[in-house]
């Protein structure tokens, strides 16, 4: 059985995180590892308090996890800190884990800075030049490429800044531009691919990040190239938001599970 890492928060919400990576990587067959970089108290309305954990249990983690289990793939979301982020790279970079997925967490649906301001420079010289790809939203691509982004053009020039800061692979992800279609958009450094969709009219997108990223994870350690891994991923993102439930009193999550509970 293929084995994929994620690396980041917990939500106790059970939306976005650690548990949204967990159940996608179930739900698409790969068994699924986590290394727990912070706590947080939140649910579909708020993020009400964060606790991060010890850089070096962090990194005790990811040791742990390697040592006996192994790793076909792994992805980071919530990194929290400078300490923390660095502690996740030079893990990585240590156990040469493979297939890479960087969601570089900023801010949370609900307001909530789940990436500290210091951070964001050590995110692009330690992190990003280890990742297979990165899944930037849009804001979180201007704020890697120092750019805004106002169309599809400055996607582009994004994905070319952020490229240049040496992961292999960038997908950067349309859903917060205006209009009826979300495209996101994959640059290997050669070639441009749009994925574009119909967008889902839900309220219920927590953790749809968490959720694609994790998704890409489970393919790459299924042994899918990127492109393809990417394209299977935004399908099963779409399914997962038109199936989501009525859960809680704010943004909801997606359904993992769509494949198994048909409704």
């Amino acid at each position: 059985m293929k084995r994929a890492l994620t690396i980041a928060g917990s939500d106790s919400g059970g939306g976005a995180g650690i548990q949204a990576d967990l159940k996608t990587f179930g739900a698409l067959g790969v068994f699924g590892t986590s290394a727990i970089t912070a706590i947080t108290a939140q649910n579909t309305l708020a993020v009400t308090r964060i606790q991060e954990i010890d850089a070096d249990v962090v990194a005790a983690q990811i040791d742990a996890v390697v040592d006996d289990i192994g790793i076909d793939a792994a992805k980071t979301g919530m990194l929290s800190s400078t300490r923390i982020l660095e502690a996740v790279a030079a893990a990585l970079k240590r156990h040469r884990v493979p297939n890479l997925v960087v969601d570089p967490v900023m801010v949370a649906k609900s307001g909530a800075r789940l990436l500290k301001e210091e951070a964001i420079g050590a995110l692009k010289t330690r992190l990003l030049p280890l990742a297979e790809v990165v899944t930037p939203n849009i804001p979180e691509a201007e704020v890697l490429s120092g750019h805004k982004i106002s169309d599809v053009e400055a996607m582009r020039d994004a994905a070319k800044r952020i490229f240049d800061l040496g992961p292999k692979r960038v997908v950067i992800k349309g859903g917060h531009a205006e209009g009826p279609n979300v495209v996101d958009l994959y640059y290997d450094g050669e070639r441009f691919e749009e994925f574009k969709a119909e967008r889902v009219q839900t309220h219920n997108t927590h953790g749809t990040g968490c959720t694609y990223s994790a998704a890409i994870a489970a393919y790459l350690a299924h042994g899918l190239p990127p492109l393809d891994a990417v394209a299977r991923a935004k399908e099963f993102l779409i399914a997962a938001l038109k199936t989501a439930p009525p859960i809680g009193k704010g943004i909801g999550p997606v359904n993992h599970f769509h494949a198994f509970h048909k409704t």
